[in-house]
């Protein structure tokens, strides 16, 4: 085997078959292997290494790409803090918003940043009525007069 070597678009196919594994197999690590395959198409090209050192070399790569992979996976802070995906609306317990629509038979609209909102509340209050969200119901706010 003395003298063999892997070209260097192999290990670029290896990296993209990795990267297109990544859809179906998701979590991001596949992803990194994918480029530490990638890495050693690069080195591949501009150095003249043989079999041996390439599959050290992807071995190495692969394992710290994995790694670092987890690593920042832990670190994300939006999944970290945020806890309400998916539950958009939990976010804005507590707080007071406007009445865009008078609250009429349990039922009416408010303001909430850039958007409309349906909110439900068990007294009727007029339209520019300040009420506090107290709980969420799907995609409608439960409220309160403020």
């Amino acid at each position: 085997m003395e003298g063999f070597r892997v070209l260097y678009w192999y290990w670029w196919c290896l990296a993209l078959v990795l990267a297109a594994l990544e859809m179906f197999i998701p979590g991001a690590a596949l992803l990194w292997i994918g480029g530490a395959a990638g890495i050693v198409g690069v080195m591949a090209l501009v150095f003249d290494i043989g079999l041996v050192t390439e599959l050290v070399l992807f071995g190495v790569l692969a394992v710290l790409a994995w790694f670092l992979s987890r690593l920042l996976a832990r670190r994300d802070p939006d999944d970290a803090q945020s806890g309400t995906l998916n539950r958009r609306g939990e976010q804005y317990l507590g707080q007071v918003l406007t009445l865009e629509e008078a609250i009429v038979n349990g039922y009416g609209r408010a303001r909430v940043a850039d958007g409309i909102w349906r909110v439900a509340g068990a007294a009727d209050l007029p339209q520019g009525s300040r009420v506090r969200v107290t709980g969420v119901d799907g995609a409608i706010l439960r409220v309160e007069g403020a």
